[in-house]
């Protein structure tokens, strides 16, 4: 068994049973089972005979002890499971699965609702009525039940009113998408005719997900929290479209953009705004945003975020290092000018090449061999490892090869030859001598070295007597 390793992953179901108990043990670093194996586990430990004992006497360390396997138990062994044990392990998962972050929703709702079924059969419910709840309807007491109860049951036995009374504890429950569903249609019956109040509307958390473009543009988001909550990452991912909607209804209601809800809304986000909607970024929002990725940008929308970004830290530029650190992160708009100003700044800068691979291409090819090195300064030899990059191909191109050796002396290649020595640049001599009475007549010899020497000589003319 211990020489397996990975392999016990691939055991036929048949063997599960048949080896030695301490194979949960190897299981569990199994990725996944197939439904096979997951059967033959089960049997293993219904059989009692593992360091586990027979689930009739599991507690809640036990249920925790068995890491990933928890999440093969069937229905047969979860039933057999104590009811108080079941529950404090449910109550367990639903409280990591907040506090996390949901950073593992799915294995997360899965485990609850095989827990939920368990409970269902130990506890057959009455006859359900099409029209009424047949459990305990859901309270401030027992918000928690909700996972337990289907999305029928759960528009039967939670209330309108107790929902939005309770509303923020309510989406912090792991509830499925169609649970979701129901919550979302309950809150909208609410708050029909009226719209969702704002006070509401930070607390929807992830049901906010779940309305469209057109439902949110009549939202009345007027205040930076509310836009801040809604943009919480707690709340699970939005469509770039919707965050678009988002932020236009907030400008349009007189809202301004600041520095930490840039933050919120994210560098993914903020390149997908539109060029709208960037230029109305206040430059001191900018200033107080930290370090914004802009990389993945169109070229008018980082040009448009540099310029922001230069009046954010004008301040700051009669000295050269701190204004560099603020502005890097917008550099990919930056001009050849401003470039070149950084370059020549008289204080060392050492851009990394991250930061140089970034820039506008366009504007690189417009930097002498020694803007570059004063630019890169001492991180100029990572240039030779990034030579194949296409913005440094496209540069050494266009810089003479003598001076790209003579310069940097990295070992870059590729720049424009030197003209060749084949044949010398033809020289023109002219000697001119003049007599009284002058008449010239030029004359043009050739040496072998292809110099061309031009004479004129101007020599006396014959008289008539």
């Amino acid at each position: 068994l211990y020489s397996l390793g990975a392999l016990v992953c691939d055991l036929e179901p048949g063997a599960i049973p048949a080896s030695h108990p301490n194979i949960l043990e190897k299981l569990k670093l199994c990725p996944a089972l197939t439904g096979a194996q997951q059967d033959a586990l089960n049997a293993l430990l219904l059989s009692g005979d593992t360091a586990y004992g027979n689930p009739s006497s599991w507690d809640l360390q036990t249920l925790q002890d068995l890491g990933p396997l928890v999440l093969a138990l069937n229905q047969t062994t979860l039933s057999l499971v104590a009811e108080a044990a079941r529950e404090d392990f449910r109550r367990s998962i639903a409280a990591a699965y907040t506090s996390q972050g949901r950073s593992q929703p799915e294995k997360s709702l899965l485990l609850l609702r095989a827990l939920a079924a368990a409970s269902a059969a130990s506890q057959p419910r009455l006859q359900r009525s099409a029209d009424r709840c047949q459990s305990e309807p859901i309270t401030a007491s027992n918000i928690e039940d909700i996972f337990f109860l289907s999305p029928e049951e759960l528009d039967l036995c939670l209330s309108n009113d107790v929902l939005v009374e309770n509303l923020e504890a309510v989406v912090n429950e792991p509830v499925t998408l169609e649970a979701s569903r129901v919550l979302k249609k309950k809150v909208d019956e609410f708050y029909q005719g009226s719209g969702i109040p704002e006070e509401k509307l930070r607390q929807l958390g992830m049901l906010s997900r779940l309305y469209t473009e057109q439902e949110i543009s009549k939202w009345q988001v007027t205040s930076s929290d509310t836009l801040s909550a809604l943009l919480s990452d707690s709340g699970g991912q939005w469509s770039d479209s919707q965050v678009q909607q988002l932020i236009s209804r907030y400008l349009a209601l007189g809202g301004s953009l600041t520095g930490p809800l840039l933050q919120e809304i994210g560098s993914r986000h903020l390149c997908n705004l539109q060029e709208e909607q960037i230029q109305q970024i206040p430059a001191a929002a900018i200033g107080t945003a930290g370090e914004l990725n802009i990389s993945s940008c169109s070229q008018t929308k980082k040009d448009q975020l540099y310029r922001k970004a230069q009046e954010a830290f004008a301040s700051l530029a009669s000295n050269p290092g701190s204004y560099y650190s603020q502005i890097q992160p917008y550099l990919g708009g930056a001009p050849a000018e401003d470039l070149k100003n950084l370059a020549n700044a008289g204080v060392a800068i050492n851009m990394d090449l991250s930061t140089f691979l970034t820039l506008n291409p366009e504007e690189v090819q417009k930097l002498s061999v020694t803007d570059v090195k004063h630019l890169l300064g001492e991180n100029l030899p990572e240039l030779k490892q990034h030579e194949h990059e296409p913005l440094v191909v496209s540069w050494v191109q266009q810089q003479s090869q003598k001076e790209l050796d003579c310069v940097l002396d990295i070992g870059l290649q590729g720049g424009r030859p030197e003209p060749t020595g084949t044949a010398s640049p033809a020289a023109t001599s002219t000697a001119t001598v003049t007599t009284p009475a002058s008449a010239t007549s030029t004359a043009t010899v050739t040496t072998p070295a292809s110099a061309t020497s031009t004479a004129t000589v101007t020599s006396p003319v014959p008289t008539t007597p």
